[in-house]
Formats: structure tokens, sequence, C-alpha cells
């Protein structure tokens, strides 16, 4: 029955999910807390180890979602389901192509969905900051003298070093992925030994 479900919920990521691999973490959160398959601190590894090996962000973070819920199976289950969708969709439109590809409706269409993907990743990139950086959400009563109870400094410092990094240095974005990942054990290397 997993693998049934599991199918279904990355054939809906698949096709619900326009603006790239970044754009399927909202439905991979709500998994998450639906079925417990895996945790949001998972799922954010997940996103930073997809991030940086080869292929497309969204299909990584399937295949890892997939073996962490069932195995080898599993992975290829998501895998296949959240690729089969854009596959149908784009046999389908190319078909359809020359027929509308100069129709003010598609245009109105495509123009619409810009708004509506930058929302989702804007959306995104919230919840990864806050998984990532928040420690503790209830802010009432905070003290300052004990602020890395709530905020990960050196994970808000890292952050906001790479952004005043990425605003000088126009380069890849695999760059400051690297940078970070670097960074990152080299930070917390303390509590690996």
């Amino acid at each position: 029955m997993i693998l049934v479900l599991l199918c279904m919920e990355f054939a809906k990521i698949g096709f619900f999910s326009l603006g790239g691999g970044y754009a399927t973490l909202p439905f991979l959160y709500h998994m998450s807390e639906v079925y417990g398959w895996f945790s949001p601190l998972e799922l954010s590894r997940m996103l930073a180890i997809s991030s940086i090996t080869p292929g497309p962000v969204g299909l990584n973070v399937a295949t890892f979602a997939g073996f962490k819920t069932a195995g080898i199976t599993g992975s290829l289950i998501a895998t296949m389901s959240i690729m089969l969708p854009s596959f149908l969709m784009v046999v389908i439109i190319s078909k359809m192509l020359k027929k509308f590809k100069d129709s003010p409706y598609l245009d109105s269409v495509m123009y619409a969905l810009r708004p509506a993907t930058a929302a989702m990743l804007g959306a995104v990139a919230f919840r990864l900051f806050k998984d990532a950086i928040i420690r503790n959400t209830d802010f009432s009563g905070i003290n300052l003298l004990n602020l890395q109870n709530y905020v990960d400094l050196k994970g808000f410092l890292l952050l906001f070093i790479l952004f005043l990094i990425s605003l000088k240095i126009k380069k890849d974005p695999l760059i400051f992925l690297a940078y970070g990942a670097i960074a990152g054990i080299l930070l917390h290397i303390n509590h690996i030994i």
C-alpha cells in the first residue's frame, strides 16, 4: 500500500509543481507532515545533497525521498512517478504547439503562472530559512543574551556572508552551494567527532 501512496503522491507532485525542483518542496513538506515518511530536517538534508549532485533537484529529492520511504523500490517508483506527468504533458503540448503557438490565451496562462511560481519559490525559501536557522519559534520573552537558543548564529552568519559574496561576485549558484557545504562541515566538525 505504501508503494501505491508513494506513486500517487509523487505523480501529483510531478503534475502540479511548476517552476523547477524547489517548487516540489511545499508538496514534500506536506507529505512529511501527513505520512511521516521523513522529517522536515531529513527533507532539508535531502535537498542539500540533491542540490550538489548531478541532475534536476526535484528528481534527485524524489529519488532520495522514495529511498528513505521504501528502499530501492521506493526510489524507482518515486522517480518514475514524478517524471511521468511532465513526460506526458511535453508529448501532448508538443503535438498541440503548432496549433496554439500564437494564442493570446496561452500567453495569458503562461503570464499568470510566473507570479504563482515566484510565490511558491518564496514560500520554499522562507521554510528552508526557518528550518535551517530558527531553533525555537516561541519568541515571547526573548532574551538577547540567550539568542543562540532561538537562532543558529553560525548558520545565520554563514548565510549572511554567502549572501554578501553573491552580491559582489556573480558566479554559478553551485559555487555557493560548495562554499556552504564546506563551511557547514567545518563549522560542525566537532559534532561529527
